[in-house]
């Protein structure tokens, strides 16, 4: 009895330490594990794999879709979910921003892989975890690289409206808005060109692309001075599909070539001066020192090359200002902070 009293009196103060530790906030130490549902919910990555199947097969644009999502979460205080928040009592929800509203989608696809897991194992998983999940399998869905991710995030309890407006690049970005986006996110130029590979597929607004398009100081010199028709036809070709005023949401692909495949064919439209957006062109058009164009290139010139650069940059783009031990929480329903 003696014994037993002892060892209370030496595990109740380190388990109340403990708890003490993880309240403080001071969690940016945890680290994320490949194994961290392992115990927990341990069909996690077939049930979320399942449903993006599941997403892509009816209709394949969703995986460019769930992959922008990703991006677009964390870019925005970080890869927390915060992105799938609702307006609600004061908040004003990211989805409402101007690179989101009437833009953003893949919603409903979250929101039936958190009923499967709720269904499986209630209040484990995070929807941050499940956005960074289904990034990877809508990868793997149109063809491209497979990885392991690293798991363990939690969910923000707030979402900002005005962060998603800041932090988000346009589709009309120079080259040195774009640099300096990055940064911020502690991202670089090689993550700036192997993440932009994402427009592999896809597609995007008239609104999106029609500065690309109608604006003469968005040419570059290969455009202007056009001797092989090459640029011309092009812009001819999205002219048609988006006239300078009026059909604001009439759609092209990002990359024209392979539109539902993941492939290094984007790089290859860049070189010929055929990206879709404004922000595709000036990785060639604006790098006057040729560190990107040379970057561009290389994954023009090497599929393999592209994927494993991608990979890594999308697994250090998973990372930014992660949610973990006891900061955020795990949301029952994704579109709301539990109450």
């Amino acid at each position: 009895m003696e014994h037993s009293r002892l060892l209370l009196v030496i595990i109740i103060p380190l388990f109340l330490r403990f708890r003490e530790i993880l309240s403080e906030g001071d969690n940016a130490n945890v680290p994320l594990f490949f194994d961290y549902y392992k115990e927990s919910c341990p069909l996690v990555e077939q049930i979320v794999s399942r449903q993006v199947e599941i997403a892509v097969l009816k209709e394949p644009r969703m995986a460019a879709s769930l992959l922008r999502l990703h991006f677009h979460d964390c870019f925005v205080m970080g890869c927390d979910g915060s992105i799938l928040l609702d307006s609600y009592e004061g908040m004003v929800s990211e989805k409402l921003a101007g690179p989101n509203a009437n833009s953003v989608r893949g919603f409903e696809v979250i929101d039936t892989i958190k009923y499967y897991l709720e269904e499986a194992c209630p209040y484990t998983v995070s929807c941050a975890d499940i956005l960074t999940l289904a990034a990877r399998d809508a990868v793997v869905s149109r063809g491209g690289p497979n990885w392991q991710v690293l798991l363990g995030r939690r969910d923000s309890l707030k979402a900002s409206f005005s962060g998603a407006n800041t932090y988000i690049p346009s589709p009309n970005s120079t080259l040195e808005g774009l640099i300096a986006n990055f940064k911020q996110q502690g991202l670089d130029i090689g993550d700036l060109v192997a993440l932009s590979g994402g427009h592999t597929i896809g597609v995007a607004r008239c609104t999106s692309f029609r500065d690309r398009i109608y604006n003469p100081n968005k040419l570059s010199y290969e455009e202007k001075y056009d001797h092989y028709k090459r640029y011309g036809t092009f812009r001819r070709i999205l002219r048609s599909i988006c006239p300078e005023s009026g059909r604001d949401n009439q759609l092209a692909p990002l990359d024209f070539r392979t539109p539902a495949r993941f492939d290094n064919l984007y790089y290859i439209n860049l070189v010929e001066g055929k990206g879709l957006l404004g922000s595709d062109n000036v990785l060639i058009t604006q790098d006057e020192v040729g560190v990107i164009r040379e970057k561009v290139w290389d994954y023009a010139s090497s599929q393999e090359h592209f994927f494993n650069s991608f990979v890594n940059s999308i697994v250090t783009m998973g990372n930014i200002h992660v949610l973990t031990g006891a900061e955020g929480q795990i949301r029952r329903n994704c579109r709301f902070v539990n109450s």
